[in-house]
Parts: structure tokens; C-alpha cells; sequence
């Protein structure tokens, strides 16, 4: 997939990103209260391997891009 270059492709990618998230979070009932519980609750609940490394690079992507679209917002 190419990188994306400007916020509409960024919040593109952030849905497909929260999409395959949200279908981890309801396979493995992840039920975290706080955003520092996440890894945690993760590492325990979901016990296929490939899973959670996927959960965890669906996170990282999910920062970095994150980060990436404030910055191209405040370098306007």
C-alpha cells in the first residue's frame, strides 16, 4: 500500500486501520478501561500469536499515521 501523502489519505487509512481493529477487539472481548491497560489486556486475551502482532502493528500504524496527520495540520 503506498504511503500516504495528505490527511484525507491518512484518515483513509485510519478507517481500515480501526476496522481491522475493532474486528480484533470483538473476536477477543478486549475490554480495557484505560489506554495503558491495552497492551496488557491484549497480551493475555488473545492467544493466537499472528493476532496480536497484528493488533500491536494495527496500533503502531495507527499512532505513527496519527502523529504524521498532525503534523501535515500544523505545518499548514
Amino acid at each position: 500500500m503506498p504511503k500516504p501523502s495528505n490527511i484525507p489519505e491518512i484518515q483513509a487509512r485510519l478507517d481500515l486501520i480501526s476496522q481491522e481493529l475493532i474486528a480484533l477487539i470483538q473476536k477477543y472481548q478486549l475490554d480495557a478501561q484505560d489506554p495503558l491497560e491495552v497492551i496488557p489486556v491484549a497480551k493475555q486475551k488473545i492467544n493466537i500469536s499472528d493476532d496480536y502482532i497484528r493488533f500491536l502493528e494495527l496500533s503502531l500504524e495507527g499512532r505513527l499515521l496519527g502523529e504524521a496527520a498532525s503534523f501535515l495540520e500544523t505545518d499548514k
